[in-house]
């Protein structure tokens, strides 16, 4: 790792952090259910601030490799864009030519990852119902979720990134996988997910080795109680009492197994557009920081919006390919921006026109 990028991400690390702890100990300090205006609120802003982190790519992403020379500029492409075509350029211009690459690839990975989030928004949902989460709580197990989601990225792109270079098959291997999920997504696209939290296999790991409350407490992720007859009752450590789980934490570990499950798709999935671990990962944080509000907003339109879960089986079917095929073709990442945006305004606007085209039947 180059001192640069050392240096960068570090601070976009620290950025992020201190967002999410303002976010969570200052502004949603007190629990309460958000509204579609709140949601929508939160969604502008985080996509405002994606988009523009994607202006200083445009114009500054030489800076994260800290690109200097003509040999800097050329190892960088040959590790991260070999597709660009820099004979006979100035340092000048295939810097400019990298940086445009670069945040072209950032904006094409946000919004890939930005649609495949909107199932994992449908099975987290689910979830709150599973556990039967109170509305009040939902901010409290998505901020943490979001910080673990956070780490589990950093955790899966750039051991992905270090394996991808030294076995370039390995993405092919990824497009047959996305090649089958956007079939078995759209097999199963109907299908109603089931609800029992019972039957959760984290549920029963976390009841048969960990002392588990069998309420909620509020907030809280641990209380101490102890166990009279067949109930429970909260009691101080003099009084007998132990460290038990809440399912509210239970709920928490539950959400990050799904988000762990769905990164198996969306983070190959941004590898077709990008093999620069940086681009990748700053593309998936500003998707899972709007998670939150995107799920407010969601869960209350959701209905609305049926065809969404098709448009997401087109976009990994075209992605699949597309690293299937990368030996041989290369698509540009404007025609795969194109072609996500279509994928994305057309699957709303059919999920908009078909209950009118119910209504005048």
């Amino acid at each position: 790792m180059h001192y640069s990028e050392l240096l960068f991400f570090a601070g976009f690390v620290i950025f992020i952090v201190a967002i999410l702890l303002v976010d969570m100990f200052a502004i949603d300090r007190k629990a309460h259910v958000v509204s579609i205006r709140e949601a929508g609120i939160w969604t502008t802003v985080w996509i405002v601030l994606a988009l523009l982190f994607g202006v200083f790519l445009w114009f500054h992403g030489d800076m994260i490799h800290g690109i200097h020379t003509m040999d800097d500029l050329q190892e960088v492409s040959r590790r991260y864009a070999t597709h660009l075509n820099l004979d006979r350029v100035s340092l000048e211009d295939g810097i400019v030519l990298y940086r445009h690459n670069m945040a072209m690839s950032y904006i094409t990975g946000y919004l890939i990852e930005k649609m495949l989030s909107v199932d994992n928004l449908f099975v987290m949902m689910m979830i709150f119902t599973s556990f039967k989460v109170q509305n009040t709580e939902f901010q409290h197990v998505l901020n943490w979720g979001i910080f673990g989601a956070i780490i589990m990225r950093f955790i899966f792109i750039f051991a992905g990134a270090a394996i991808l270079t030294r076995f370039e098959w390995i993405l092919m291997i990824f497009g047959f996988f996305l090649v089958y999920s956007a079939y078995k997504m759209y097999r199963d696209r109907n299908k109603k997910d089931d609800a029992d939290a019972s039957k959760q296999g984290l549920v029963r790991f976390l009841s048969k080795h960990f002392r588990v409350y069998p309420q909620f407490a509020g907030d809280h992720f641990l209380v101490r109680a102890k166990k009279v007859g067949e109930e429970y009752v909260m009691a101080a450590k003099q009084q007998g009492g132990k460290w038990h789980i809440t399912p509210l934490l239970v709920t928490v570990f539950v959400i990050e197994l799904s988000d762990l499950i769905f990164a198996f798709d969306s983070i190959p999935a941004v590898f077709s557009v990008s093999l620069d671990p940086y681009v990748v990962f700053f593309s998936n944080i500003f998707a899972i920081l709007g998670l939150r509000a995107m799920f407010f907003l969601l869960s209350a339109i959701a209905d609305k919006f049926i065809y969404l879960k098709t448009g997401v089986c087109i976009l990994l079917l075209f992605i699949g390919i597309k690293l299937i095929i990368s030996d041989f073709v290369h698509i540009d990442n404007l025609w795969s921006l194109g072609f996500i945006l279509v994928v994305l305004v057309g699957s709303i606007a059919f999920s908009m026109l078909k209950p009118r085209t119910i209504e005048q039947k």
